[in-house]
């Protein structure tokens, strides 16, 4: 009998995608509550005159880029929001997200913001590169940044509507562009894609550290990521707006 050997395969061990890589860490390292984003897929053109046969239509279609994949052709935000499961089913499960991702493995990262989460003051991606060099200029310590190629938004630590509230009555003037992402809001968390590109970190997360009592020495602190106050942040970029040398502001569109 003629003994027929198979060529032996090697098993290699498949990449885990760099999304549920992310996302892992969000719910176990720091303790974030996350969910899928919608996404995007393609749009399809269509003749005005339109197709008479389904296999017409088939070879007819056009591809005019991609857009949200929620039911609503005008969406403002295409890809980057919640839609099915809903925000409210945001959680730091780890199994829960594990199921989600591997069912769809290149789904945005939205980020419940508020409660015990990061929020964010967010503005346009061309204000936002200047206040943050003036911000580095002026000594101001910032948390993580995530950047789209419209916007950039500082995550900061969680703050209240009624503390927010507060905080812009203080002020005299704040500039029109900031966005607030507080309670009951979403931030997209790279390394997602939405309609507007790819959302990246432009001041990657850092882990936290307290001092020790009396001797000043840093030592290990928590896992997440440390996150500076709303008011110092919200401060920094309104002085930093109102330094502009020609008497307008930094921050404007």
């Amino acid at each position: 009998m003629r003994e027929i050997l198979g060529r032996r395969r090697r098993l290699r061990r498949r990449a885990r995608p760099a999304q549920l890589d992310a996302v892992l860490t969000c719910v176990t390292a720091w303790q974030w509550p996350v969910l899928p984003g919608v996404g995007l897929e393609k749009l399809l053109s269509k003749p005005s005159g339109g197709w008479t046969t389904a296999s017409e239509a088939a070879g007819a279609r056009g591809d005019r880029g991609r857009g949200c994949a929620c039911p609503d052709p005008e969406c403002a935000v295409p890809g980057a929001h919640p839609f099915d499961p809903g925000l409210l089913a945001a959680t730091t499960d780890e199994r829960m997200v594990r199921w989600w991702w591997a069912n769809r493995p290149t789904a945005p990262i939205v980020l419940a913001t508020g409660g015990r989460a990061p929020c964010a003051l967010s503005l346009p991606a061309v204000a936002a590169a200047r206040a943050l060099a003036e911000l580095d200029r002026m000594g101001t310590r910032l948390g993580p940044v995530v950047a789209t190629p419209t916007r950039w938004s500082l995550l900061v630590a969680p703050y209240t509507l009624e503390q927010l509230g507060e905080l812009l009555h203080a002020k005299d003037w704040v500039p029109s562009s900031l966005r607030f992402h507080g309670e009951g809001g979403y931030l997209v968390l790279p390394p997602s894609e939405a309609g507007t590109g790819q959302v990246r970190w432009e001041r990657a997360p850092s882990p936290s550290s307290r001092l020790r009592s009396g001797r000043g020495e840093p030592v290990p602190g928590s896992a997440a990521p440390w996150l500076p106050d709303v008011g110092a942040v919200l401060d920094a970029l309104v002085e930093a707006s109102n330094s502009a040398p020609d008497g307008g502001s930094r921050l404007a569109y």
